[in-house]
């Protein structure tokens, strides 16, 4: 492999091996939860386990249920806070490429540090106790409820749910303009398989930003309307593509497209330059 520029420069040997193997174990990791979201999704698509939740606590009740399954869970959590480590010293230290050190690129992974010490916090809870906790809606509810009571929350949550929403629009146009191929560096990769990857993130891609968009817009749509049950976490999001005119349809493309955003992961985790 080539060295990367930025902030990988001013990182020791040992640290920088560090960084790398929680970079590559908390992609890995978020692959794991999105193939099994995603294959969650089809099944309800189908008409099978239509009260499994579609999201990542019914991810976490999936591998709970089987063989090792409390041991997994572990290993998912300690997954997430490699991915939280990693975002953290890219926001401290900056990024691999030539604009890892830039303010817009630092600001972006502080944010992503947070909010995945934030979910790696909700699966060691799960691992440690025995409940499933509350599903994706429930804390959307919940939390949209409480912001709305605050001066000014109304304002609040349309931002937020804006910002998502323009979030989900950004990742899916980056898929469809291949900008994550600029991540990554696979030794002497055949072509076939520089397709396949590509392929993955693209279809990833797409599908995982049509879901962040939904989210965002529905966050929007109760900030308008005032009303904290107009929110929806990923599973209700995911069930509004079967309500569409395309049908239950709609909702297998996109709960594939998550299942092939699962496979990209754990190519980059195998090959994102990092």
């Amino acid at each position: 492999m080539q060295s990367t520029s930025g902030g990988s420069g001013v990182r020791s040997g040992a640290s920088r091996t560090g960084i790398v193997a929680a970079a590559r174990a908390g992609l890995a990791t978020r692959g794991v939860l999105y193939v099994l979201i995603g294959a969650i999704a089809l099944r309800i698509a189908f008409g099978q386990d239509p009260g499994r939740q579609a999201d990542r606590q019914g991810a976490l009740a999936g591998l709970a249920a089987g063989p090792l399954g409390r041991l997994l869970i572990w290993a998912v959590a300690i997954g997430l806070v490699g991915m939280t480590l990693w975002r953290l010293s890219e926001a401290v230290f900056g990024g691999a490429g030539s604009d890892g050190r830039k303010a817009g690129k630092r600001l972006a992974a502080a944010f992503r540090a947070v909010f995945y010490a934030v979910v790696a916090a909700s699966v060691f809870a799960f691992a440690a106790g025995q409940g499933g906790g509350k599903s994706s809606d429930e804390q959307s509810r919940d939390a949209t409820a409480s912001v709305l009571e605050w001066p000014g929350g109304r304002w609040l949550v349309g931002l937020v749910g804006l910002a998502v929403a323009v979030g989900g629009v950004v990742i899916a146009v980056s898929a469809v303009r291949r900008t994550f191929r600029d991540d990554l560096e696979v030794p002497s990769r055949p072509g076939w398989l520089n397709g396949v990857v590509e392929a993955l993130g693209v279809a990833g891609g797409l599908a995982r930003g049509a879901l962040f968009a939904g989210v965002g817009g529905c966050a929007l749509y109760a900030a308008v309307e005032y009303d904290p049950g107009k929110a929806k976490g990923i599973d209700d999001t995911l069930r509004a593509f079967a309500d569409t005119p395309a049908g239950p349809w709609l909702l297998v493309v996109v709960a594939a497209g998550l299942v092939l955003f699962g496979l990209f992961s754990w190519a980059m985790a195998a090959w994102r330059r990092v």
